[in-house]
């Protein structure tokens, strides 16, 4: 199984410092487990103007793109 490459858009940047610490670290240790095989921890988005795909990690959204032959997930907003 190979590890996908997690990128973020500058909104998901800003998104990202505005979480408290002990919030960033979850986050930082999810996605690590998560970019080894996302789409068994996530759910397709219905109707969505941004992004595919979400993960919830704790009270908060990841919402993404996954693009399968590049082996890269986009996260656009949290």
């Amino acid at each position: 199984m190979s590890l996908f490459t997690v990128l973020f858009t500058r909104s998901a940047k800003k998104d990202i410092d505005k979480l408290d610490s002990i919030t960033k670290k979850r986050l930082k240790k999810k996605l690590e487990i998560y970019s080894q095989d996302p789409l068994p921890y996530s759910k397709k988005l219905v109707n969505s103007k941004v992004g595919e795909y979400r993960w919830r990690i704790g009270n908060h959204r990841v919402v993404f793109d996954l693009d399968q032959d590049k082996k890269q997930i986009v996260v656009l907003r949290i």
